[in-house]
């Protein structure tokens, strides 16, 4: 996915620029000299920071930024004692070196990138990239590893309560004499991975979804569904898959590991329940949400609120005029039930990225006579390439036997500025092409219209940037390029009783058809249940502002109202694939942990809004 992990070096010429850098850093900090700390970084470098210094996911961009941030949090962090945790390792003129430091409240750990040769102003090394990420607080450690918790109680006692009855009188008395600090709206891996991190961490809190069991957003899409990322990748926090799981999971397992992970980790968890209507007390820094749980009302005044939905947003469904005299059958593709009953029918998809494929696919097989509707252009990348050559040195069994893990492989990945990171990308994308140039050659002379970004960076940069527009080839367009599923051109124009007109004119019969139309923002979720004015004061949720295709300037330099503090108070998003469920479910968790600890945690730097959605 990268092209800077570390390669074999001399650790001795290697220790003592990293070691320096730091013993410079670290003395400038204390002595409180912004001008001097921000000095040890070159003309042009960044400084990400996941919540330590800044109690923010934002990223800071050469001296000036550096000053900029240090100014406004120095005195508060405090930080001190950084180390290295292991030897730096220095190639092609760019040190790396792991690290662990404090600061007033928690401890840290991040990766330095050092250019050997500075700015060429004679002052030494200086830093390109940095990384601080806080992974602990002060007095409210997790309770894992010394930590861990007895189970047992030895010894007699009339007053003796069991685990199990622990867990029933919890259960029982929550809704109705104790309420949750957080509530998180959504049980899909993203709500459940939460719900884990803020159990270990204390926090009350209760995660709500509509469906009756835990998993259920996974068995409920069509029958062929599988992951397109690969077990490495996407492992849950604390319970990683066990080593036989499938590299690519199919979604009824997913759904089943889901159901376990939420009770082997005591999520507290809410099946039957959707959430109708929400209101923000701000004086007393209180959310009032009516729920149905089981089809009885229930009110809850939980402090934080956390949107849970899915980074995908509500499902994108056209306005088709004539949809209402179309005699077949409609719907979005979150509500596909799957091929079955279209076999010998006549299927139109709308669409033509990652689920359009699979549903295209799934209907061949069964013998529908399918068509695609392609209404832009699409990247394509074969699953195989994409493991080898986009994830295999961070998320592989490659990976694992050189000592990266899944924890260090998260932070690497994280070290990566998103300002250049498609510089990074552009290479691993240009070595796909070529690689994979017969396919390619064969998709386009079958009418299929191919993309590889705005700029040629590929799958990663589209998925941050915009969240579609990609499809990872797991084998149906093997069908499109040799014409086993056809394929159409241009924007819907209207419906008929029995088919789909284009644009142009051409008709085609029908007598299903599947809307594969994507999904929009986030905070349209936030609009059904709150109100559309606290959904605008949020704005976007979603995107870098790269100004390319639907991700539209400024430059925000993180992803858009993601795991951070929004514009409205207590209100938050969490989600994306298993890895960011994962990964950034830890900092979230986190300040939620520091807010009920009551640990001042002033956001520097708060997500302004450019676009409302």
């Amino acid at each position: 996915m990268t092209q800077l992990e570390e390669r074999p070096t001399t650790l001795a010429t290697a220790e003592d620029p990293a070691t320096a850098w730091f013993a410079a850093f670290e003395d400038a900090l204390v002595a409180r000299d912004v001008d001097r700390a921000s000095n040890l970084f070159a003309a042009t470098s960044f400084w990400r920071d996941l919540i330590a210094f800044s109690w923010n996911l934002t990223t800071v961009e050469n001296p000036a930024g550096v000053a900029d941030l240090l100014t406004s949090t120095l005195d508060r962090v405090d930080p001190s004692g950084f180390r290295l945790s292991e030897p730096a390792v220095t190639a092609d003129g760019v040190t790396t070196a792991w690290f662990e430091f404090e600061t007033a409240v928690g401890r840290g750990r991040g990766l330095l990138r050092l250019l050997d040769g500075g700015d060429g102003d004679g002052e030494g090394p200086k830093a390109w990239t940095f990384l601080t990420t806080l992974y602990e607080l002060k007095g409210h450690e997790e309770p894992r590893g010394v930590r861990r918790p007895m189970g047992a109680e030895h010894g007699a006692s009339t007053e003796r309560v069991t685990w199990l009855e622990k867990q029933q009188a919890e259960n029982a008395a929550l809704g109705v004499d104790t309420q949750p600090y957080v509530l998180v709206v959504g049980g899909g891996q993203g709500g459940i991975a939460l719900g884990a991190r803020l159990r270990q961490l204390g926090v009350p809190a209760l995660v709500i979804d509509k469906n009756p069991r835990p998993g259920d957003q996974w068995r409920n899409r069509y029958k062929s569904l599988c992951l397109h990322d690969p077990v490495w990748y996407d492992h849950l926090p604390y319970l990683k898959f066990p080593d036989n799981w499938p590299v690519f999971a199919p979604k009824d397992k997913v759904g089943d590991w889901l159901e376990f992970y939420t009770r082997v980790m005591e999520v507290p968890y809410w099946s039957n329940t959707v959430a109708t209507d929400a209101s923000y007390d701000e004086a007393a820094g209180e959310w009032t949400v009516h729920l149905e749980r089981e089809g009885a009302p229930l009110v809850l005044k939980p402090s934080h609120l956390v949107m849970a939905t899915g980074m995908s947003g509500k499902p994108n469904i056209p306005v088709v005029p004539g949809a209402e005299v179309f005699q077949g059958e409609q719907h979005h593709s979150s509500q596909h039930p799957g091929p079955d009953a279209y076999a010998g029918k006549k299927v139109v998809v709308i669409g033509s990225n990652n689920s359009a494929f699979d549903i295209c696919g799934a209907l061949w097989e069964t013998g529908a006579d399918v068509t695609m509707v392609q209404r832009s252009s699409t990247h394509i990348v074969k699953s195989d390439t994409l493991m080898d050559i986009g994830l295999g040195d961070l998320y592989s069994e490659r990976a694992l036997e050189a000592g990266v893990t899944t924890e260090k492989a998260d932070l690497i990945f994280a070290s990566l500025p998103y300002r250049i990171m498609h510089e990074f990308q552009i290479p691993l994308y240009d070595q796909m092409r070529e690689r994979d140039k017969d396919f390619y050659d064969r998709l386009e002379s079958a009418g299929f219209d191919l993309d590889w970004g705005d700029d040629g960076s590929g799958l990663f940069m589209k998925y941050l940037r915009r969240g579609s527009g990609y499809y990872i080839d797991v084998g149906a367009a093997e069908l499109v390029a040799s014409g086993d599923v056809k394929l159409a051109h241009g924007q819907v124009d209207h419906l008929t009783e029995t088919s789909v007109v284009l644009a142009d004119g051409t008709t085609l019969d029908a007598d299903l058809v599947v809307y594969a139309t994507g999904y929009g923002s986030m905070n349209g979720w936030a609009a059904d249940l709150i109100s559309q004015e606290v959904a605008d004061r949020v704005g976007k949720v979603w995107g870098l502002g790269s100004e390319t295709t639907k991700d539209p300037g400024p430059w925000e330099g993180e992803q858009r109202n993601m795991w951070k503090p929004t514009q409205q108070e207590n209100l938050w998003f969490h989600g994306g694939n298993l890895h960011q469920s994962r990964h950034y479910s830890l900092y979230l968790a986190l300040q939620l942990k520091a807010r009920h600890a009551g640990l001042d945690t002033p956001v520097h730097r708060l997500q302004e809004v450019h676009h409302l959605g």
